[in-house]
């Protein structure tokens, strides 16, 4: 009887055993499944500051990534992906400081003559909407939007101090891009051709010669001069 107990429970081990490896499996399927980590709270291996350099002005704390402009700096300090990608779904966290103004921008180039990554990247606003003047400037001002052309709903950003997500799509093969914040679609656009054109024609960026002209590019997170904090930075190439 005793061996016979002994069976059993080498069984029910077994099967236990299997169980818990077949669960670590699924978990490694489910971390990968085409997503690239681009922060994982514990370091900046994946990103640079922008036109080279290591960042002086981001630090790392409770697994955020705080963005602090130092006292009487000279420049700013943009913070841009190692990686290049051209179709892509970014998901990340952001929280901006009160007043505050930042943006994330893909299609990024780097060359000292550009100075700052907007001149080639378009950018979906970060902003305060509530104290930050630029929210009057109108709807493509606030958080959300395709900034300075296409605008965002009210209402659908979180107050300062809170997280906010955003899931961006960049989707060059169906011409569309796509911005989901808190999980509400805010804004949605086309990426090239005679719509994309004219949506840069009546823009701040009509006779910006080097403005996303190249689909191939870098993601950038904006210095622009204020407090802001991101996490949970991943993207799937598409």
């Amino acid at each position: 009887m005793k061996t016979l107990n002994y069976i059993l429970i080498a069984l029910v081990l077994t099967s236990l055993s299997a169980c818990k490896s077949s669960a670590v499996n699924t978990n490694k399927m489910t971390a990968k499944n085409g997503w690239i980590t681009l922060f994982d709270g514990k370091d900046l291996s994946q990103w640079h500051a922008y036109n080279g350099g290591e960042p002086t002005q981001w630090s790392i704390v409770n697994d955020e990534l705080i963005f602090k402009p130092a006292e009487n700096r000279r420049r700013s300090e943009n913070l841009v992906t190692n990686e290049v990608f051209e179709s892509f779904i970014l998901n990340i966290d952001w929280k901006i400081s009160e007043g505050g103004n930042s943006g994330i921008m893909w299609a990024v180039q780097e060359k000292d003559s550009f100075g700052e990554p907007y001149v080639t990247g378009p950018e979906i606003q970060i902003l305060d909407d509530q104290k930050h003047p630029d929210s009057k400037a109108g709807v493509t001002h606030r958080s959300g939007a395709l900034y300075d052309m296409i605008g965002a709903p009210a209402g659908v950003v979180k107050p300062v101090g809170e997280w906010n997500n955003y899931l961006i799509t960049i989707n060059h093969e169906a011409n569309e891009g796509i911005v989901v914040m808190n999980g509400v679609e805010v804004v949605k656009f086309p990426l090239k051709g005679e719509a994309w054109d004219e949506m840069v024609g009546k823009s701040k960026f009509s006779n910006w010669s080097d403005f996303r002209k190249v689909l191939e590019g870098k993601i950038a997170l904006q210095d622009h001069g204020h407090e802001v904090a991101f996490k949970n930075i991943k993207i799937k190439k598409l």
